[in-house]
């Protein structure tokens, strides 16, 4: 018997400095979703979340707190183990960067790139964002109207020199050139995957990867007085969760290289640039994709805290239920550029696509069958073309979702499961079933049970988007929680006639604004 395929995925660890908003959900929503579609289609999956709790700004937030940076970094991590919890997300690991695994593998990997001759020690005199944890060259930068400098990012930068380890990341332009032509997949999507190339073709610096102006950081092996470059210390994560630097451990031989890191574009650099050369210095292979998504906007509005418009993820659930903004993240956007939320975008997509195309399909069909049909999946006769043409849309949907989730375009999957949505919808209204009652009752049931198999179809394919409502649906269907995976589309898997079904219950109730308007 042959092994499962593997599918190992990550999201950026999160930085600890303040609460987690709705860029952090959208981020590992879109991983859950492809976690429990691979797994659903048969893979053994690792999906990786965490923390990354070292720096300057941690250490910066925890002063303002009045904490120390242990005892803060405690308590805003859990607040983001929170929201994998809040929101029913199924990572398999969890990892925070100040975890003695996760020490250990950063300094093993810097030992690796000193006895390779990738580390050497010089001065650092530059520019530096401690906002972005990250350095600039003079030519990146902008002037503020008070004549300050501003990072691209528009975080301030101050003047930096202190004595420092340098990463030769100027030696791998040409290989990392080289790696991107040979894996045109490497960087989606594609308009992120010019803007790095063009970047590296600028040419590369050698890279500071140390400082010694604070001490909140894992030391340097051999050299205490210096702290890891956060962004060196923070990317490591992704092998410290497979046991490095034991690669021979079974999850290290068969998870990596990672197939996908989902990052959002701001932090594209350092995954596609930064990582792949720290990785090949070591003589470690590269991730096989890095996967940058968009941002959201607020009522048109960019989020800010100045503005007082970030959106807490645990309000928004509470006002509209967890799988409903599991679909508008997802469905709204094409995945991977920006976006906007709207309240008014949201109600439309509850009600219209859920309560009505998908909700009222569901009800209907199964409210005639339990009146109709004794509360039992109908006995079927001869099928039409116009049955089979129905029936046909539902198995052909599993191959489109796959092709799409494989390039993350999460919206498309939807869009194509919305079309079968849209069809059976169709055929209700041409059938007429309600009509067949009395002028034919074994063509009613045929209809009926070829409706039923269809929401069996799209109820299994819906389960990653949506797990809480599918999974409602497919028990009105008395689909065994065993009989839920992929392999059971198969047409030998088939609803059964004759099988006793509960009473329906709608699955997707339409949106009401309370009486006085005020939020939820």
């Amino acid at each position: 018997m042959n092994p499962a395929p593997t599918y190992y995925l990550t999201t950026p660890i999160y930085y600890v400095n303040d609460v987690p908003h709705i860029g952090h959900m959208y981020t590992t929503l879109a991983c859950d979703v492809l976690a429990r579609f691979k797994r659903l289609d048969g893979f053994q999956v690792k999906f990786l979340t965490g923390t990354d709790e070292h720096g300057q700004k941690v250490q910066k937030a925890a002063l303002a707190a009045g904490l120390a940076p242990h005892e803060f970094t405690d308590r805003v991590s859990a607040n983001f183990r929170g929201l994998t919890l809040a929101m029913g997300f199924s990572n398999d690991d969890f990892i925070r960067t100040t975890e003695a695994r996760h020490v250990r593998s950063c300094r093993a990997l810097w030992q690796r790139l000193v006895e390779r001759n990738e580390i050497y020690l010089g001065t650092y005199a530059g520019w530096y964002a401690v906002r972005d944890e990250a350095f600039y060259a003079e030519s990146e930068l902008a002037k503020a109207a008070d004549g300050s400098r501003l990072a691209p990012t528009g975080a301030a930068v101050e003047w930096v020199e202190e004595p420092s380890y340098f990463f030769r990341l100027s030696a791998w332009g040409d290989r990392l050139l080289a790696y991107y032509a040979d894996n045109p997949d490497f960087i989606l999507p594609e308009s992120r995957r010019n803007e790095v190339i063009s970047f590296v073709r600028s040419g590369l610096q050698d890279l500071s990867i140390s400082r010694t102006t604070f001490d909140w950081g894992i030391p340097v092996p051999d050299d205490e007085r210096h702290v890891m470059y956060v962004w060196l210390d923070a990317l490591t994560n992704y092998i410290t969760a497979l046991g490095f630097p034991d690669v021979e451990t079974e999850d290290f031989k068969r998870f990596w290289p990672a197939d996908l890191h989902m990052v959002g574009k701001d932090i594209l650099r350092f995954h596609a640039v930064y990582w792949p050369a720290f990785l090949m210095a070591a003589g470690i292979a590269p991730p096989k994709r890095v996967f940058a998504h968009g941002w959201w906007t607020n009522e048109g509005q960019k989020i800010s805290k100045s503005l007082g418009n970030v959106i807490d993820p645990h309000a928004l659930v509470d006002r509209y239920g967890l799988d409903a903004v599991r679909y508008f993240m997802l469905r709204e956007v094409p995945f991977g550029s920006d976006g906007d939320f709207s309240h008014r975008a949201m109600i439309g997509r509850i009600n219209g696509d859920l309560a009505n195309d998908f909700g009222n399909l569901a009800q209907r069909v199964l409210s005639m069958i339990a009146k109709n049909c004794g509360g039992a999946v109908p006995q079927p006769g001869p099928r039409t073309a116009e049955d089979q043409a129905l029936l046909s849309a539902a198995a052909e949907l599993l191959p489109h979702l796959r092709a799409a989730i494989d390039r993350q375009a999460f919206h498309v999957a939807l869009t194509a499961l919305w079309r079968v949505i849209a069809d059976a919808n169709v055929y209700v209204d041409r059938q007429a079933p309600w009509a067949l009652r009395k002028s034919d009752p074994p063509r009613m049931r045929t209809v009926l049970y070829c409706l039923a198999e269809v929401i069996r179809h799209l109820g299994i394919l819906a389960q990653p988007f949506m797990p809480a409502s599918a999974a409602r649906l497919l028990a009105q269907l008395s689909v065994a929680e065993d009989r839920r995976s992929f392999v059971f589309l198969a047409p030998e898997h088939a609803l059964q006639p004759d099988t006793a079904l509960p009473a329906p219950a709608g699955v997707f109730p339409r949106y009401v604004e309370p009486a006085d308007g005020a939020d939820a």
